[in-house]
């Protein structure tokens, strides 16, 4: 009955148009309610106490991050980069956009900020070098969904909060994974590339990429800043944020003088208005969990899943399954937040790995972006690219496809991802 009314009360809220986070308040009223504990003081200081949270601080620190590296020439430089490395094979600018999404995500956290820059970058080359664009815009959506995965993630943030887990080693454990996500992408790009007349107008020159790595390297130092800085210590992912936003203030202001000081106020309110958002949703998230818990309904879906407990690959991949058809419905967050109170008893009671867990939950998730009806980053795409949302979905669907396989590969052998976490570590 509990898990009837949790379901009823957010379903049907979202189906009248009530916003998720609003929708999440409307559910947790209704708990409330049934279980005769209303009261708005408990309610406001729980939608309080949800963003009172230290390592949330460090989200709006890295959407800012990312706005002040699209506006400082910090992305620019990043596509630079890999043009001239990887510029000149056949279908070259497909593997330019899919390492430019890999590092540009190594900084970013976010997959609809690393979508936009890269595809603002190299959709118009790709269109002029006569690409079938919604594939190379399918590919490009493909390879934006790598951010969720890899440190500084801002969705494996909320989770670890959500969670309760470490953060640092979750983002040491996405590491690896999203290494293997572009080179699926790589794969699959380089199939595609063989069956379609794209020939590359350039020559590979030393001298060009020593021009670009030498214009570009403050801006590819960022990543092993964050990264490294996690790794050995030296900072907190929320210390991360802050250290990137100076990094990237600094290089945009005084290496590349690209950015102005009459820009930062603009780039500061945008932030703020992602920022914002989130943070609002994260509050009403945990309004729910925190009536979730008392209701019991962990208790009642381990029960509900009881059969797959003792096979822990067979209940990977049954929660693998209802993450994937939730994302289809929902976007990244808010799914992240609703589930992850309900699955992780489960995963615990089930012995698995719950920082192997969160990078299996967090890339279901990620891929969920790709699937309509919502796609975030199809329709992020679509629209940089100019094309009806119908065409970037046929031009993703062997990238999407390829990075399925993937996930599944990892539900199969967990050890792909918990080996290569413990080395980072």
């Amino acid at each position: 009955m509990t898990i009837a009314i949790f379901l009823v009360a957010l379903l049907g809220a979202m189906a009248l148009g009530v916003p998720i986070a609003f929708s999440l308040l409307v559910c947790g009223v209704a708990l409330m309610i049934h279980l005769d504990t209303f009261d708005t003081q408990i309610l406001a200081q729980n939608l309080l106490e949800g963003v009172n949270n230290y390592p949330l601080m460090a989200v709006p620190f890295f959407m800012l991050a990312g706005e002040l590296m699209n506006a400082g020439g910090l992305s620019r430089r990043i596509v630079s980069v890999a043009e001239a490395l990887v510029g000149h094979v056949r279908g070259g600018l497909g593997y330019v956009a899919i390492l430019a999404c890999l590092i540009v995500a190594s900084i970013s956290g976010s997959a609809v900020a690393d979508t936009a820059a890269v595809a603002a970058l190299l959709i118009p080359m790709m269109r002029k070098a006569g690409y079938n664009v919604p594939r190379a815009s399918g590919l490009i959506a493909a390879g934006g969904i790598i951010a969720p995965v890899v440190p500084p993630s801002i969705p494996i943030v909320v989770f670890g909060v959500a969670a309760q887990l470490s953060i640092t080693k979750l983002f040491m454990a996405g590491i690896f994974p999203g290494i293997m996500m572009a080179m699926a992408l790589v794969f699959t790009w380089w199939l595609c590339a063989k069956k379609e007349d794209i020939t590359s107008g350039r020559k590979f020159s030393a001298r060009e990429l020593g021009r670009a790595l030498f214009d570009g390297v403050w801006a590819l130092v960022l990543p092993f800043v964050i990264i490294g800085g996690m790794k050995f210590g030296v900072f907190t992912p929320t210390e991360a944020a802050v250290v990137a936003v100076v990094y990237a203030l600094a290089a945009g202001l005084f290496v590349y003088r690209e950015l102005k000081l009459r820009d930062i106020p603009q780039l500061v309110l945008l932030a703020a208005k992602t920022s914002s958002s989130i943070m609002f949703l994260v509050a009403a998230a945990l309004v729910s969990a925190w009536l979730i818990t008392i209701a019991d309904i962990p208790t009642q879906t381990t029960a509900l899943l009881e059969p797959f407990l003792d096979n822990k690959t067979l209940l990977m991949a049954m929660i693998m399954v209802l993450v994937f058809v939730v994302g289809t419905a929902l976007d990244l967050m808010p799914t992240v937040l609703i589930l992850t109170p309900i699955l992780m008893p489960v995963v615990k009671q089930a012995g698995i790995d719950p920082i192997y867990f969160g990078v299996m939950f967090i890339m279901c998730n990620a891929i969920g972006l790709l699937t309509p009806p919502v796609g975030t980053v199809l329709n992020v795409v679509a629209g940089v690219a100019k094309l009806k949302l119908d065409d970037v979905i046929k031009g993703v669907w062997p990238f999407l496809l390829a990075q399925t396989i993937l996930m599944f590969l990892f539900v199969l052998f967990p050890q792909l991802i918990t080996v290569p976490a413990s080395w980072f570590r």
